[in-house]
C-alpha cells in the first residue's frame, strides 16, 4: 500500500517523495487507484484560493488563469504534456506505428498546441463561473479529484497497452472492473455528500462526475482505435479532457440552477 502511494504521487504530481521499495503492476495497479488522494493538497490549496477570491474580491478571469496556473505547478504540466503529445500522435498518421513514433519524440506540433490552449480556454471560461460561489468553488474541487479517478477507468482490465514498454505498459489492465465501480460510487457519494452540505441540488456533483466518465471513456476509446491501447500520455489526456468536461458541466448546471 505504501509503496502505491509512494508511486501514485511520484507520478502525478510534484511534492518529493522517497522512492517505492517496487515498483510491480500490483502496485502501479493500486498508485491509480490511490491516484484521486494524490490531490488532496492542491484541494486545499484551492479553498483556500477561493475564499480569497470571494473576500478580496479578484476578477474572475484572474481568479481562472491563477487556479490554472497553480493546477499546472502541481504537476509540472505533465498531464498538460501528454495531452499534446496524444493531439499530435492522433493527427500525425492512421499508421499506429508512425503515431506512437511522433509520440515518443517529446517535441508538440500544431494539434498538440491546439488541443492544449483549447482545453485552457475551456477550464478558464468554466473556472471564471464556478470560483465566484461556495457550491461552484466545490464543484471545482470535486472535478479535480473525479479526474484522478479516471485513471483507474483508462486502467481496468481489458485496456491494453500501446507499447511493450514504458509508463502505459505498466499500468494498463491493472485495476479490476469491480475495484473502479466501487472508487467510483464512493465518488459519487463523496460529491453528493459535499454539494448537499454546500447547497440545495445536491446533484449537481454526481452528474459532472459522470460527465467526466464519458470524457475520459472516449479519450481511451480513441487512443485504442488509433495505437492500439493506451500509452502514459494518453493517461495524462485522460486527465485533462475529463478535468475540462467536468468543470464545464458543472458550470453549465451552475448557471441553470441559479
Amino acid at each position: 500500500m505504501f509503496d502505491g502511494i509512494r508511486l501514485a504521487f511520484g507520478t502525478l504530481t510534484a511534492i518529493p517523495v522517497t522512492s517505492p521499495t517496487r515498483i510491480d503492476r500490483r502496485v502501479a495497479g493500486r498508485a491509480m487507484i490511490l491516484a484521486p488522494l494524490t490531490q488532496l493538497p492542491l484541494v486545499t490549496i484551492l479553498l483556500l484560493w477561493g475564499w480569497a477570491v470571494r473576500e478580496a474580491p479578484v476578477p474572475p478571469l484572474v481568479a481562472a488563469a491563477t487556479t490554472l496556473v497553480a493546477v499546472t505547478l502541481a504537476t509540472r504540466g505533465m498531464h498538460l504534456d501528454g495531452l499534446a503529445d496524444t493531439a499530435d500522435g492522433l493527427s500525425a498518421s492512421y499508421d499506429r506505428v508512425r503515431a506512437l513514433d511522433v509520440m515518443a519524440r517529446g517535441n508538440i506540433g500544431p494539434s498538440g498546441v491546439a488541443a492544449v490552449v483549447l482545453v485552457l480556454l475551456v477550464d478558464a471560461g468554466a473556472l471564471a463561473c464556478l470560483l465566484t460561489t461556495g457550491r461552484g468553488l466545490v464543484l471545482v474541487c470535486l472535478s479535480v479529484i473525479a479526474s484522478r479517478q479516471m485513471l483507474a477507468w483508462a486502467c481496468s482490465a481489458g485496456v491494453p497497452s500501446a507499447r511493450q514498454e514504458g509508463l502505459g505498459a505498466t499500468v494498463a489492465g491493472t485495476v479490476q472492473p469491480a475495484m473502479v465501480g466501487l472508487c467510483f460510487v464512493l465518488l459519487l457519494g463523496v460529491s453528493a455528500l459535499a454539494t448537499w452540505w454546500s447547497g440545495p441540488n445536491w446533484w449537481t456533483a454526481p452528474v459532472a462526475m459522470c460527465s467526466a466518465v464519458l470524457g475520459a471513456v472516449a479519450v481511451v476509446r480513441r487512443a485504442t482505435r488509433r495505437f492500439g491501447g493506451i500509452t502514459g500520455d494518453v493517461l495524462g489526456a485522460v486527465i485533462e479532457v475529463s478535468l475540462a468536461v467536468a468543470l464545464t458541466v458543472s458550470a453549465l448546471l451552475l448557471s441553470v440552477i441559479r
